[in-house]
């Protein structure tokens, strides 16, 4: 008998309240609910205070003894409901949604205003624009100064090249890679460019599903599974003209760098991660292996391999992209956006995958507005000062400059503060719904223990310990959580955005308040990229993507690429 099995019984006890039936006697087997049958008591008192001590509870024993009957009955249904088969992308009847009572949605239809055209490059020989922007590369295609063909043959190749050293790729999809190539070559003979990304390889964290092709969320139980369908994200993006190379590496289970076939490294320093969970996604862009990639963010997952890897992410705001046919994490913190090497690339894939599908149910359809020239004086923006004054003696240099770096661009910057709340007291609810998602295969005998990482910060011990996580805790989080978006959102109220360092207290905060955020790289520490982060209110994503162009217009560090190393 385990113990977590009477840690959830509050939710059964009120259901009855509900709808009474007679107390069964406290005898030492009790009795079902009018049936006259026995229950035997398997939880026993003294398990029911060792559980109640997690809860901070003291019953009585009159109070042990009228629980423990009810208690029992409650584990008699908790079994019933194991055998039921629940596949692992049912999302539960109940949903979060980041929009407050109140809360008015961006109008109108989004006015789309990207940078001006960029210039086409001369070349060679294809290698030569590894390294170009996605926006420049699908100009290049639509202009016919190469073709989808030679690029997707030439990004191959290159992860043929550096992946392994790396450890950044999964699966190569080779075949199907050419096979969009030619289609998007073809479509361009006939006029019918789709979209900027038309013709431009991408790779996709492998926790999107893809038809026919390998899906192993870098987990050692999942390393043989093969969805039927595509993930709407690919779908999406395979309808605006992009192609797919590789399905590139990520944590297991979306957490950090490592995965069944080793860790991910940073192109910057082979010795080190490339963070996670978006590992290969980050180290790819960077190390100009793809020309975009697709992560997911469940608290940090894009900002913090961006920072790590020197290039820029968009998490965007809960509810704006669909999340159907990718592996859940955390039905409620979830979200999936673009890594990129430049904000406008971002923005670009972003307006391809965006929207409702009517299969994700919490995704909103409001306006995605993008205007690149919108002049910055128009803009209320704070930042948060406490934290860049916190900064050590190594990155704070570095901040203090990109902060002098935006306002010489024309960005006033105003001192701000987050609200006071213990953020940390509510995080836990990732750890909750984490464990739900996988239950089965902590179920399983032998199943966490498939998994590579086995330290008390991987995911089996989390999924172990969470399991005695109370229901009551869980619902009270959600409910402390409301009470934080609200201050937030008065916070929000007063600016159009705000600037903070990527080690910013704001990252745990907006994955539990929904808004979004944009990375970009600002210089180096110790030959690492260093991160700025711009912070928007819900469904504009539009603002701070603007901030963060301004400050990648005023600087070069978007334009510095690593030394790639074979051996």
């Amino acid at each position: 008998m385990q113990l977590v099995s009477v840690l959830a019984t509050t939710a059964p006890v009120l259901a009855e309240q509900a709808a009474p039936v007679p107390t069964p006697a406290p005898t030492p087997q009790g009795r079902g609910r009018g049936r006259g049958e026995q229950i035997p008591q398997r939880v026993t008192k003294d398990q029911m205070i060792a559980a109640l001590a997690i809860l901070g509870l003291t019953y009585t024993e009159a109070e042990l003894e009228m629980a423990q009957p009810v208690v029992n009955r409650a584990l008699v249904t908790y079994e019933q409901l194991r055998k039921i088969d629940v596949p692992l992308d049912t999302a539960p009847s109940i949903s979060f949604s980041a929009i407050l009572p109140g809360f008015q949605l961006p109008k109108g239809t989004g006015a789309y205003r990207p940078p001006k055209a960029p210039a086409l490059v001369r070349f060679k020989q294809p290698e030569e624009l590894a390294f170009l922007n996605a926006v420049e590369l699908g100009a290049m295609v639509k202009a016919r100064r190469i073709t989808s063909e030679s690029l997707t043959k030439m990004y191959l190749e290159r992860l043929k090249t550096y992946a392994p050293r790396l450890n950044c790729v999964i699966t190569l999809t080779e075949d199907l890679a050419l096979e969009q190539a030619k289609a998007a070559d073809a479509a361009i003979r006939r006029g019918r460019r789709t979209s900027p990304l038309h013709g431009v390889p991408f790779g996709a964290k492998d926790l999107f599903d893809t038809k026919g092709i390998l899906t192993t969320w870098g987990a050692e139980p999942y390393k043989q599974r093969v969805p039927d369908s595509d993930a709407t994200v690919i779908e999406k993006l395979r309808a605006s003209g992009a192609v797919l190379v590789a399905k590139l590496s990520m944590g297991a289970l979306a957490q950090g760098g490592q995965w069944f076939g080793g860790m991910t490294k940073t192109p910057w320093n082979y010795d080190m991660t490339s963070s996670g969970s978006s590992a290969g996604s980050g180290s790819a862009t960077s190390a100009g292996l793809v020309g975009f990639s697709i992560g997911t963010e469940t608290l940090g997952s894009i900002v913090s391999p961006s920072t790590r890897c020197g290039v820029a992410g968009v998490r965007p705001t809960f509810g704006r992209v669909s999340r159907h046919g990718a592996m859940a994490l955390s039905w409620t913190m979830d979200k999936i956006g673009p890594i990129c090497r430049s904000v406008a690339d971002c923005a670009e894939v972003l307006r391809a995958i965006a929207g409702p599908d009517g299969k994700d149910l919490t995704v909103v359809n409001a306006p995605l507005a993008w205007d690149a020239r919108k002049p910055l004086k128009s803009l209320k923006v704070g930042y948060l000062a406490a934290e860049f004054e916190r900064a050590n003696e190594k990155n704070k240099p570095v901040l203090d400059a990109a902060l002098e770096a935006l306002r010489k661009a024309g960005v006033k910057l105003e001192a701000i503060q987050l609200p006071e709340f213990p953020l940390n007291a509510i995080r836990f609810v990732l750890d909750a719904e984490a464990a739900a998602a996988f239950d089965d295969l902590t179920r399983t005998p032998g199943g966490l223990d498939q998994l590579s990482g086995q330290t008390p910060g991987d995911w089996p011990n989390q999924f172990r310990s969470s399991r005695l996580i109370p229901a009551v805790e869980y619902i009270r989080a959600q409910r402390a959580r409301t009470i934080y978006m609200e201050k937030f959102q008065q916070l929000m109220g007063q600016w159009d955005a705000f600037v903070s360092p990527t080690g910013s207290q704001s990252l745990t905060a907006t994955n539990l308040t929904g808004h979004p955020q944009v990375v970009v790289p600002c210089g180096f520490v110790d030959g690492l990229p260093q991160g700025l982060l711009f912070t928007g209110r819900l469904y504009e994503e539009g603002t701070p993507m603007r901030l963060a162009l301004a400050y990648e217009q005023a600087t070069d560090w978007h334009k510095q690429h690593p030394v790639l190393q074979t051996s």
